[in-house]
C-alpha cells in the first residue's frame, strides 16, 4: 500500500491509500477518486514532503526496536496554503471516517435500487410495493420533483470506495 498527498484544481489537499502507483492512476483516469470537500473528480498528486524515520539507528525510531517506520504528520504540505475557513486535517478526517461509517450503514440495511430510485420510491409512497428502506440515483431535478410530490428523500455525500 501506498498513500499520496493529492489535490483538486480549487487546491484542497487530502490524501488516499492505493495499492500501488498503477492503483492511483487507473482510479483518478475511471473518475473513482473525489475531492471529499468540495466532490471534484480532477484529482493530482500533491507535493509531499518526504518520509524521514523519526531517529537514526537502529531502535530509535518511532515503532520501537528495530523500527524504520516513515514519519507522517498528516499536515498538508506548506505550498498549498488553506483558507482560513477551511477545516482542520482531523476534523476531514473524522468527517470522512463517520460518511464511511454511514454508507456502511445504509448499504447493509437498505436496497439498492439504482437509477430505478425516483420510480421505486413513487411506488412506495403510493402503497404499490411494500414499504422498504431504498437508496439509488436521482438528479438534482428528480429529487426536487419526488420532494414536491410529498416524497420525503435525503441527499448524503457518497465517498468512493479506495483500496485500503
Amino acid at each position: 500500500m501506498i498513500v499520496f498527498d493529492l489535490k483538486c484544481p480549487q487546491e484542497h489537499v487530502f490524501e488516499a491509500w492505493f495499492a500501488d502507483s498503477g492503483s492511483f492512476e487507473s482510479q483518478v483516469a475511471d473518475g473513482e477518486v473525489e475531492c471529499p470537500v468540495c466532490g471534484d473528480q480532477k484529482i493530482e498528486k500533491a507535493p509531499m514532503a518526504p518520509n524521514i524515520p523519526a531517529g537514526t539507528g537502529k531502535g530509535r525510531g518511532r515503532g520501537g526496536a528495530n523500527s524504520s517506520a516513515p514519519v507522517r504528520t498528516g499536515a498538508p504540505p506548506a505550498t498549498v496554503p488553506l483558507p482560513p475557513e477551511a477545516p482542520t486535517p482531523e476534523q476531514m478526517g473524522a468527517a470522512i471516517k463517520t460518511l464511511r461509517k454511514m454508507r456502511d450503514v445504509v448499504e447493509k440495511n437498505f436496497d439498492n435500487v439504482g437509477e430505478n430510485f425516483p420510480e421505486e420510491a413513487r411506488k412506495i409512497h403510493h402503497g404499490e410495493v411494500e414499504k422498504r428502506n431504498i437508496y439509488g440515483d436521482a438528479s438534482k431535478e428528480e429529487a426536487a420533483e419526488l420532494a414536491e410530490e410529498g416524497i420525503e428523500v435525503n441527499q448524503m455525500p457518497w465517498l468512493p470506495r479506495h483500496d485500503s
